[in-house]
């Protein structure tokens, strides 16, 4: 049952979601506040959270930076139930949506350009610390007090399971194409990997015209790209016959793989001035041969996200183009056997946790 409306003394708001209690990364009932719903926030009623990689590395602190208890999550739709006296962007009834962020310092170039996300004081959705030293606590649970600039409005039109996975998935895709100008109706992008990331990415691109090459190391997703998702053409990187036939023909190419991979090839699937852009984070350093970049002119970029706009401006494309992620819905006691699916890519293509009706 929500507690939304509940609350202490001193106005913190009650809490119930599944934590991590440490590097096992099981999860397990929790309760525990959020703070009070200040001037400029919001409280959302969390309707559905989708289930990112992310969760999974924070859950058993692969990036060594985890602090316990954690309510994990950051791909988080609700109901807004609460504004402050100074929101103007919400009123209660709306649907909402909060990505990866939930704060930054508000005065640096990044934030003043309205890319938090690259704010060097930025305050992950979960497992950072706020401001006044709290720590942050994520979208697994039945609620969420957020500042009215870290959420985006979601039309009421969209479905709202197979949207969450838009708030992470979505931007991580939408911003690099929009930032290095691969929006242009034929040109021709390389998609490295057809899991949640890639098959956005699929659509997206589709959707700004481009002629589309999913590129992977299993054949057996052929299929599914090109019938499924609306691909142009499927490369098996292992075959070298394939990778030879397509030297030099792509325009760009977003790699979201984050095992460990050898990326020179894909190099050679660039045109010149061809960008390759990576966002998965292998934990091995890259090799990269320097000619072949210097002699084509070629760019190695990474991205991790979008601001506030950004993510609003991907929200509404979306819904113009009825984009979505492909879901599995689960209930909040499925959560810790879909982790253990997800490390095995097990998935077609993004969690989505049912919070409303399951918690």
């Amino acid at each position: 049952m929500s507690n939304v409306l509940a609350g202490s003394e001193n106005g913190e708001v009650s809490a119930y979601g599944w934590a991590a209690r440490d590097d096992s990364g099981i999860l397990s009932p929790f309760h525990f506040t959020r703070r009070t719903n200040g001037d400029n926030d919001i409280t959302l009623e969390i309707l559905y959270c989708g289930i990112c990689h992310t969760d999974l590395h924070f859950a058993r602190n692969d990036f060594g930076m985890s602090i316990y208890p954690m309510v994990p999550g950051h791909e988080i739709v609700g109901k807004v139930t609460k504004v402050g006296s100074k929101v103007t962007k919400y009123s209660v009834g709306d649907i909402a949506g909060v990505g990866g962020s939930v704060g930054s310092c508000g005065s640096c170039s990044e934030c003043s350009e309205g890319f938090y996300v690259y704010c060097p004081k930025m305050i992950l959705t979960y497992s950072a610390r706020c401001h006044d030293g709290t720590v942050t606590q994520g979208g697994y649970s039945d609620n969420l007090v957020v500042d009215q600039n870290f959420a985006v409005l979601i039309p009421k039109s969209m479905p709202l399971a197979s949207t969450a996975p838009l708030l992470c998935a979505g931007i991580t895709v939408y911003s690099p194409l929009k930032h290095h100008g691969l929006t242009e109706p034929g040109l021709h992008l390389g998609v490295v990997g057809l899991g949640g990331l890639g098959h956005v990415a699929v659509k997206f691109a589709k959707a700004f015209g481009m002629r589309v090459t999913v590129i992977s190391t299993s054949p057996s997703k052929k299929k599914e790209a090109l019938e499924r998702f609306g691909a142009d053409a499927f490369l098996v990187s292992r075959d070298q016959q394939q990778l030879q036939d397509a030297m030099g023909t792509m325009d760009a190419i977003i790699d979201t793989v984050s095992a460990n991979h050898s990326i020179q090839p894909l190099i050679g699937l660039l045109k010149t001035r061809g960008k390759l852009i990576l966002l998965g984070g292998p934990a091995k350093p890259l090799e990269v041969l320097a000619m072949p970049l210097l002699l084509g002119r070629k760019m190695i970029a990474g991205s991790a996200g979008g601001g506030r706009e950004e993510i609003q401006e991907m929200i509404n494309f979306a819904a113009k183009h009825n984009i979505t992620a492909d879901v599995e819905v689960i209930s909040m006691e499925y959560v810790n056997t879909a982790l253990e699916r997800l490390e095995k890519n097990d998935v077609k293509y993004r969690f989505v946790i049912d919070v409303a009706n399951t918690i």
